[in-house]
Parts: C-alpha cells; sequence; structure tokens
C-alpha cells in the first residue's frame, strides 16, 4: 500500500487521506468521457436510465457498477471479468504515480471542488467520519459483492468537512492547482462540466494531509458503500495497512463549496393512490392540489415550513395530495421518545415511523414494497405508470443533519441527497494496483 504524502499514525484523531494510482478511462477507446460516466449507482433511475447509459457507449461504467444478470453471483463475477477486459485490452489504465485527485463540477454559478483520495477506515477513522443515516443490509450485501469480485472501489462516496474558508492548507493546493492544465475534461448531458487534474508533488500532499488530519467529515452520500467498505475491512484482517483498509472518498469543504440538500422520495410500489389516500383519512389534513409538479412542491414547502408534511401522486390525472397536519395524538403513539427532539420531528422519520410503519404498514427494508428515488418527476411518472403511490418529500436543512450526526443520532434511511454527486468513471480504485 503506497503511503506517499502521510504522515505518523500515532497521534491522529482526523481524516487520514493518502494518494492512490488513479485507474481512469483512456480518451483514445471510448466514444468520449462523458458517454462513459454514470450518476452513482443508486442515483440511476431503472430501468430506463440504465439502459441509456448502457447503450451511450459499450464502455459505460454503468456496466461496472450495475451489472446485470439474473442472480447477485453472476452479476459480480461479469462485473470482474468485464473490469479485467478492459484493464487488459487498455480501455481502462493505472496512472503511472500515486496521487490525490482534485476534482471540479461546474453548472452555471454553481463550482464545486474537492479532493479524491483514499481515506483510511481505522478504528479513529470510524469517530471522524459522522454517518448520519442508517443502510439497509441487502443492499450493504450487493454493494460488497461487487468490490469483492472487482477488489476496486469503482466510485467515491462524498463526504464533507468545514474548512476555515480560507484559501490555506487543502485549499491552498486545490486553488493553485486548478490553474493548471487538467488531467481531463468534459461536460456531460445532464450540463454539468467535469474537470480532475492529480496532485503529486511530496509538498503539496503534505499540505493536504497535514490540513485534513484535524478535520472530522460528514458523509454527504454514500452511507452504504461507507458501511461496505468497513465490512470487506473486517473480512481482510492484516497486523499491517492493506488496501482493504483504504475506501475511495471525495471531500469537499462545504465552507468554501456548500452543497445543496434535497430531498429523497418514496416509491410505494404496491400501493395504489386511491388506498394510500382511503388509509391516511383523519390522521393528516389531506387537501388536493393541481399540477404542474412545480407548483405543488411550491405547496409542499410553504406546507412543510410549518410542519410535517408530504405530497403524494399517482393515477393518471395530473393532481397532487398534500398532506400536513398530523394528529398530535397519533405521532404521539407511534414516534420513538428515546431521540432529540429534532430527529422525531423529521418528515423522514413521520414518515417512516407513522405513515410506513403504522398507516399504511409498509415494510421499508422491502425493494418489492418501496423505491426510493432521487428525481420527483421519475418518481411521479413511475407512480402513474404503474399504479404505484409516490410521496414526495422536502429537503431538511444541513445544519440539522450535522448537529444530529455529531450527537451520533442516525436519520431515517434515505432522508437527504447531498449534490452535486460526483459523476462515476472519472477515476476508479483498483486495490490490486494500489
Amino acid at each position: 500500500m503506497n503511503t506517499a504524502g502521510r504522515t505518523a499514525q500515532t497521534g491522529n484523531h482526523g481524516l487520514d487521506l493518502i494518494p492512490f494510482r488513479g485507474v481512469r478511462y483512456v480518451p483514445e477507446r471510448v466514444g468520449s468521457l462523458a458517454a462513459v460516466t454514470s450518476p452513482p449507482y443508486d442515483v440511476v433511475v431503472r430501468p430506463d436510465g440504465l439502459h441509456h447509459l448502457e447503450n451511450a457507449d459499450p464502455f459505460n461504467i454503468v456496466r461496472l457498477i450495475l451489472p446485470q444478470a439474473t442472480d447477485p453471483g453472476t452479476r459480480n463475477a461479469l462485473a470482474a471479468a468485464t473490469l479485467r477486459g478492459w484493464l487488459a485490452e487498455g480501455v481502462l489504465a493505472p496512472d503511472p504515480t500515486p496521487a490525490l485527485y482534485i476534482y471540479e463540477q461546474r453548472n452555471g454559478d454553481m463550482l464545486q471542488r474537492g479532493i479524491i483520495g483514499a481515506l483510511r477506515l481505522s478504528e479513529a477513522a470510524e469517530g471522524v467520519v459522522l454517518p448520519h443515516e442508517g443502510v439497509m443490509p441487502h443492499v450493504v450485501e450487493d454493494r460488497a459483492g461487487v468490490m469483492r469480485a472487482t477488489e476496486a472501489n469503482l466510485e467515491p462516496l462524498l463526504l464533507t468537512y468545514r474548512g476555515n474558508g480560507n484559501a490555506t492548507g487543502a485549499t491552498a493546493v486545490i486553488e493553485r492547482t486548478v490553474q493548471t492544465p487538467p488531467l481531463l475534461s468534459t461536460t456531460t448531458e445532464d450540463g454539468y462540466s467535469h474537470r480532475l487534474w492529480a496532485i503529486t508533488d511530496p509538498a503539496d500532499l503534505g499540505h493536504v494531509h497535514a490540513d485534513l488530519a484535524s478535520h472530522q467529515a460528514l458523509i454527504a452520500d454514500g452511507h452504504h458503500r461507507w458501511a461496505t467498505y468497513l465490512r470487506l475491512r473486517t473480512e481482510h484482517p492484516t497486523p499491517t495497512p492493506s488496501p482493504w483498509d483504504y475506501g475511495l472518498v471525495l471531500l469537499v469543504d462545504t465552507a468554501r463549496y456548500p452543497l445543496r440538500v434535497r430531498a429523497i422520495h418514496r416509491l410505494l410500489n404496491r400501493l395504489p393512490l386511491t388506498e394510500a389516500l382511503a388509509m391516511v383519512d383523519g390522521s393528516f389534513r389531506v387537501r388536493e392540489i393541481d399540477g404542474p409538479l412545480q407548483k405543488a412542491l411550491e405547496s409542499l414547502a410553504r406546507a412543510a415550513a410549518q410542519g410535517n408534511a408530504f405530497l403524494l401522486a399517482g393515477g393518471s390525472t395530473d393532481t397532487y395530495h398534500l398532506l400536513d397536519r398530523p394528529d398530535p395524538a397519533l405521532l404521539a403513539r407511534t414516534i420513538p421518545t428515546d431521540r432529540p427532539e429534532a430527529w422525531r420531528t423529521l418528515d423522514a422519520t413521520v414518515l417512516h415511523a407513522t405513515l410506513l410503519g403504522h398507516v399504511w404498514r409498509i415494510p421499508e427494508d422491502s425493494p418489492a414494497d418501496i423505491a426510493y428515488i432521487h428525481d420527483a418527476q421519475a418518481t411521479v411518472d413511475k407512480a402513474r405508470r404503474d399504479g404505484g403511490t409516490a410521496v414526495l418529500m422536502h429537503p431538511v436543512r444541513e445544519e440539522v443533519v450535522r448537529e444530529l450526526a455529531r450527537q451520533g443520532v442516525t436519520m431515517p434511511r434515505k432522508s437527504t441527497s447531498f449534490g452535486p454527486k460526483p459523476a462515476t468513471g472519472l477515476v476508479l480504485r483498483t486495490l490490486t494496483t494500489d
């Protein structure tokens, strides 16, 4: 395991980010870099989004992160064989020198920059990397199967930390490096431009490492991948650090580059809208809202500013149903009392404990019953097409997320969506070359 640019471990109680040999697409072997990238595995709206990406380029990264086969063993073997083949054919190639990578995303006046590296998964790291959501065991097992088979971190998870806002330490290295020509530059079909630079200078690596070693981080996106990293680390115990003791992350200083916080919506696959509304009658105030969707979401935002609120959609017409003002007695019976007030009043808490658990009686860990979708329109479209119910959420504020995480309190799973998320496919980490 390469340790260039790393300070001594003794007394280090912060983030331990080190260089790695990034594996990247060889531009001459693919149609375009934009055509081989993908959103993170859990943002791809299946099946349409998956098929679109597979058809964009025969080497699209989705063939590694979401291999298509009838059973998990076959899927994992397919991902491993595909990765080996692309490396052997020169479609993918490792960089010659270990590096940290500066990653920039830009869309209009939105600018985000961060550092991609391999983060130590030590006991100390578990104390300074703060999760804020629970995970679903079957998703962790799915991700673990792909990572075991490929022996690779195929996409970075997104971590945030709070710097001092000044151009010192890691920030100074970032700002100086982005003045130089990038390793790659591409624009994806969503309008985002992406640029990547490599940091290999030992002095710069030392500045970045020393700065990050004094910080803790919040998991903004990638709780299941983080849980998978920790699980695989326990499966590969060694007396000295091995590649399994590290995981691929993107670290963003939100004091300098604030992220957007969006909601993750729910699709109740086997509950028609008419039944959902009938079951909720008397427990919440229900009002019909005319479309279009953006107008309905604005109504949701106004209601959410006053208390718990949800927007339901389904059926065949462009109408929505706003649920708010839950029965206080119902909340008292269904919301656990052993958590902070900020947790008990979360929309996600009320959704999972009261609506899903009590009113609709839907198991939250059953993929057949509930799906988690990041895009509101896609959730509504699928509900109307398949006869289910879309439950649209209003995003929680970042400061609430961070404060609960500091208290060690996890939010209900899939409570938030931080973004913009890093594009998958710009840089990979293979454990056999790192």
